[in-house]
């Protein structure tokens, strides 16, 4: 879990990928004794594949087990040990800052100063498990989503590992609620302006004086799709009244749109709309 020396390899990774409070790297890990030092963030790894007979030695315990695809070991933020494993395997490893915890709580109607994570070793839970293997899609995509969609999993992992650590989990906003229209208006002005621009969950959570995790179900109820896809959309059409309007090259297009080149407003196009920049070019001639 976590081995952070020679034998690990990183197959693939989130870190250049400008997401805040998480961090995802898919590792290969030779078989073989390794320590893991403590961390100032909170550590999941999540079994991937064939299964090996692993043994490790944390908080003062110790633990044999053959770890099996979809076992979770949750190591607390301050916590190092040893694991061994007698095969090599193949992790996915999640490092969580205490912000987005605490952002988890909020959500939870909990203190956020008083949360904390328990260390956990071949825990069984299908909704992590789920929103892990979504992460892991996202950093072997070639062409990422937007930052709003890796946010939006980052905090449902929070909050499910808050959830899991203590009390049942509360819902804080009362079925039927929604965004008043002044919010609603100045949310998407607000995105219509910046489209060019990475905009992230914290940016349109502060315009409206609300916290991401009430945004987020807010948003959803009132527009109808979560932020980060009717961002997309608004991406989308931008992209294509360009194209209709102007003579601008499709590359200046996509950086407009805020995309991140060409290529990926061409890939977000044939998703929503089924039609390539090309092809709406050509009709419009």
């Amino acid at each position: 879990m976590d081995q952070l020396n020679s034998a690990a390899t990183t197959l693939l990774s989130s870190r250049d990928r400008g997401w805040k409070g998480l961090e995802a790297n898919f590792l290969h890990i030779e078989a073989g004794r390794t320590h893991v030092p403590g961390s100032q963030t909170h550590r999941l790894g999540i079994h991937f594949g064939r299964a090996v007979n692993a043994f490790c030695e944390c908080d003062g315990r110790q633990y044999r087990r053959r770890q099996a695809h979809g076992d979770i070991d949750i190591v607390p933020a301050g916590l190092d040990g040893w694991w061994e494993d007698d095969g090599d395997c193949t992790i996915l490893r999640l490092t969580i800052q205490q912000g987005l915890l605490q952002s988890a709580a909020e959500a939870l109607d909990r203190n956020p100063d008083t949360v904390s994570l328990a260390p956990k070793f071949q825990l069984r839970d299908s909704r992590i498990e789920s929103i892990a293997w979504a992460i892991k899609a996202e950093i072997e995509s070639p062409i990422p989503s937007d930052k709003t969609y890796a946010e939006a999993l980052g905090l449902a992992l929070a909050i499910r590992l808050v959830e899991g650590n203590g009390k049942a989990p509360v819902d804080v906003i009362p079925t039927g609620a929604s965004l008043t229209k002044r919010h609603q208006r100045h949310l998407a002005d607000f995105i219509e302006a910046h489209i060019d621009q990475s905009l992230s969950l914290a940016d349109l959570a502060a315009t409206v004086g609300l916290s991401v995790s009430h945004l987020k179900p807010l948003f959803r109820a009132t527009f109808g799709m979560p932020v980060h896809h009717y961002i997309l959309t608004r991406r989308v059409e931008r992209a294509r009244l360009l194209i209709l309007s102007t003579e601008m090259p499709l590359a200046e297009i996509a950086l407009a749109s805020g995309f991140a080149h060409q290529s990926h407003m061409t890939h977000w196009m044939r998703r929503l709309l089924g039609l390539t920049p090309g092809m709406i070019s050509r009709m419009h001639s």
